[in-house]
């Protein structure tokens, strides 16, 4: 029983480890995400920081316009990067999982 334990405890420290080296590895996945029409263009990580913006100088004339571009372009690409974020590290956590009998947490 001990041995069990002993075996339990480090399968969690490995996917512990998993863990944070999938978060580093999330830093560099880039999400490209465009407004419907091309004139706003943004790349984001997978961890939703903002790399790149670009802008086209159509959008420079009407401020109102390029706020709301700005506003729905980025919350897809936040959308996106949390989707990826999410199942990336589900799936480590779900793979470094010691059976434990009725824990079923990721079914």
């Amino acid at each position: 029983m001990f041995g069990d334990m002993m075996g339990m405890m480090n399968k969690i420290k490995e996917t512990q480890e998993k863990v944070e080296v999938t978060k580093e590895r999330l830093k560099t996945v880039l999400i490209d995400e465009q407004s419907s029409d091309g004139l706003l263009k943004v790349t984001i990580t997978a961890t939703r920081e903002i790399r790149n913006i670009s802008i086209s100088d159509e959008l420079l004339e009407d401020k109102e316009q390029l706020e709301d571009y700005l506003v729905l372009t980025l919350n897809k690409a936040i959308t996106k990067a949390s989707e990826i974020n999410e199942a990336e590290l589900a799936a480590v956590a779900k793979d470094g999982m010691p059976d434990i009998p009725g824990l079923d947490m990721f079914k």
